[in-house]
């Protein structure tokens, strides 16, 4: 397949930007309808690649739900999902290449959302616009300003939006949340997730042409043009600033979403520092393999948050989970200990939100009420928001040699656990002597406000600069 020229790809995005509606169309989009207990919700799916399985999955196998429509831009994926859907007997859904001819369909209730991080944001605000409810997956956003804009969009027009933490709707962890908020362990100290995933080299790969039916415009969306790359493209995208955001923004979604959960913050920390590297391999991803953060609420609490891509034994009893370290013991999972390791009966009551995350989605569109959510809009703003604050540190920071000690200064829980990654490091061969790390800037922040103190340069990096059409609108 012929590569297009510059010109030949601004023509046709022109082409394409004229044949579908705006945002501000979609904004005045009428009221969508109220969807009673007894009715059939009409969900879209977007994005059916991946994860995006597990919502045709999901929603396919509810009685009450029909997958009216699927959309992705590859019509090799669409092909694949169509076999998968009629396998399973379901009906065939409407097909969309463009998101937002789907939301024209004002038949269609609710969507979900499946796609790559850079554009969860923008197809979830365009849909709230246009009277849908919205089912998005981790993170809710791809930087920190355009997730508090989906909030307001959420709350002005009324909107269910839940978010893909599905840990939220887990008996278990309901039930940790729950003990820890009853302070029977003492006061939180350190609320630490783990993201122990290991994950190979990329390697490296020159450009290419576009592979035949891939619209490439509409994957691209408001990242940046540049020529196709398979490294760029899918699941590796993650490992890319233009389109994800490391590991920290991926499985860390989860993990520090039950970090701030378990403290019981609703607001943004007052400082962020981040360290962390690409070790043991040299290839084309340029996000974090292994890194560092250390959120600080003011009040003698953090968050930490720590990502190890190289082998790796457990910390403790975790690897891809959650310890929360209180004054009279500690919670590792969904289990209670105390000091000297011994069991801790969770003594609290079932609250009866537990179980199917899907199936919470479904319940609280029905209800009507933002409020039956496990994982409403505004904690998937906030606890994606974190891993953004942890990446513009690290990206903002500086080399300094991996030997050096205490980058994390007078902080010894986050100094503990640099040490504990340096010996991981040195453990898959990485010569400490020879190998620098990248230690982030110590960024302060308004919480309420949401942008940095007096650091202009890491405010610039709340947001991006949106390729037209695909902008997320500062007005919503």
């Amino acid at each position: 397949m012929r590569q297009l020229s510059r010109r030949e790809f601004l023509e046709q995005s022109m082409m394409a930007a004229a044949a579908v509606p705006s945002a501000a169309a979609f904004a005045q989009a009428a009221p969508a309808r109220a969807v009673g207990p007894n009715e059939v919700l009409r969900v879209a799916v977007v994005g059916t690649k991946g994860r995006g399985g597990s919502h045709l999955g999901a929603f396919g196998g509810m009685k009450d739900v029909q997958v009216a429509a699927i959309v992705d831009i590859d019509e090799n994926v669409v092909a694949d999902t169509l076999k998968g859907l009629e396998k399973k007997g379901l009906k065939k859904p409407d097909v969309y290449e463009d998101f937002r001819k789907m939301l024209e369909d004002k038949s269609i209730d609710a969507i979900s959302v499946a796609t790559c991080n850079h554009t969860h944001t923008l197809i979830s605000l365009y849909a709230v616009q246009a009277g849908k409810h919205v089912y998005v997956e981790k993170p809710l956003s791809h930087n920190v300003w355009e997730g508090r804009k989906l909030v307001e969009a959420a709350r002005k027009y009324g909107r269910i939006v839940q978010h893909g933490t599905q840990s939220r709707s887990g008996g278990g962890h309901r039930k940790a949340a729950q003990f820890l908020a009853e302070g029977k362990l003492g006061k939180i100290k350190v609320s630490r997730g783990l993201c122990y995933k290991r994950r190979g080299s990329i390697g490296t790969l020159a450009d290419s042409p576009v592979p035949k039916g891939v619209n490439y415009d509409l994957w691209l969306g408001p990242a940046p043009e540049r020529p196709f790359n398979k490294n760029r493209f899918h699941y590796n995208w993650h490992w890319h600033w233009d389109y994800g955001n490391g590991d920290i923004g991926n499985q860390g979604v989860h993990e520090m979403d039950k970090a701030r959960w378990y403290l019981g913050k609703k607001e943004l920390p007052l400082s962020v520092t981040s360290i962390g590297g690409r070790f043991g391999y040299t290839d084309q991803a340029e996000t974090a393999n292994t890194q560092i953060v250390c959120m600080d609420y003011g009040d003698g609490q953090q968050v930490i948050f720590e990502v190890r891509g190289l082998e790796t034994p457990k910390h403790m009893t975790e690897g891809i989970g959650n310890l929360v370290h209180c004054e009279k013991g500690y919670v590792a999972g969904s289990t209670a200990f105390d000091l000297d390791g011994k069991k801790v009966e969770m003594d609290v009551h079932d609250d009866g939100r537990g179980g199917d995350h899907f199936r919470n989605f479904v319940n609280a569109v029905k209800s009507g009420k933002h409020e039956d959510l496990n994982a409403d809009v505004l904690d998937g703003h906030l606890s994606a928001a974190l891993g953004h604050l942890g990446n513009i540190s690290l990206r903002l920071g500086e080399p300094q040699p991996l030997s050096k000690n205490d980058p994390f200064g007078k902080n010894d829980e986050g100094n503990e656990s640099f040490n504990r990654m340096r010996e991981h490091l040195k453990s898959n061969s990485v010569d400490l002597d020879k190998t620098m790390v990248r230690v982030g800037r110590t960024l302060r922040l308004h919480p309420k406000a949401e942008t940095f103190v007096d650091d202009a340069e890491a405010c610039k990096m709340l947001t991006r600069e949106y390729r037209k059409p695909f902008v997320v609108p500062e007005y919503v």
